[in-house]
């Protein structure tokens, strides 16, 4: 979103009387809030599955298959 846009909205808020200033302050404070749970909440669920050591097993077999491949002459780009 660029500036021009934001002064707009900005400018219309202030339209707003105070308590619904306030309100709408609270409102996009709780769905910031929202949004980094949902995301620490993913962090850390990848952070889990990293440490896991069934899927750390998982990888290293996938890794094994692909040296497999990688030595038949297929290579990444």
């Amino acid at each position: 979103m660029n500036m021009v846009r934001l002064v707009e909205i900005e400018n219309r808020i202030r339209q707003f009387p105070i308590a619904e200033q306030l309100w709408l302050v609270e409102r996009v404070a709780q769905h910031i809030r929202e949004q980094l749970a949902a995301e620490s909440s993913i962090e850390d669920q990848l952070a889990a599955m990293a440490a896991d050591p069934n899927i750390q097993r998982e990888l290293r077999a996938i890794e094994k298959e692909f040296d497999v491949a990688m030595s038949d002459g297929f290579e990444l780009q």
